[in-house]
């Protein structure tokens, strides 16, 4: 059997429960919900990357990228990436940053895309974003 492995980049704190930023087993890489919190630095609590979405957004894809750099991976081998907005007026907003940020970023193909609508996220946080990839 292929070990499990958990990922948590040093830009990201310690998960506040019993969950990992990130897992890999075998070739598959599963990114857990990422928001735009700058980088960790000991003894701060995290902090968003701002009040837009756009800062938010930017930031939640680089924390994305280092967990999967963590584990080896590219956004090349992301297949399937959702986004989680906290208001529905945002989406031609995101459309926008992710088509900017991807064209960037010189994917040789795009994977899929799920974006919907969520509440639960912290006050002040305007999106989460996780990924799979799979590598090999």
């Amino acid at each position: 059997m292929t070990d499990k492995t958990a990922l948590t980049p040093k830009t990201h704190t310690a998960p506040p429960a019993r969950f990992s930023h990130g897992v890999r087993k075998g070739n598959i890489l599963q990114v857990a919900g990422q928001v735009g919190f700058l980088p960790a630095e000991e003894g701060t609590p995290p902090t968003p990357a701002g009040p837009t979405l756009r800062e938010q957004t930017l930031q939640t894809l680089a924390n994305v990228k280092a967990i999967l750099e963590e584990g080896g991976a590219g956004w090349d081998d992301v297949v399937m990436i959702r986004v989680y907005l906290t208001d529905v007026d945002h989406f031609a907003e995101m459309n926008d940053l992710y088509d900017a940020y991807f064209e960037e970023q010189a994917l040789t193909a795009p994977p899929a895309a799920r974006t919907t609508v969520y509440v639960g996220l912290p006050a002040g946080l305007l999106v989460e974003i996780d990924a799979l990839a799979v590598l090999g």
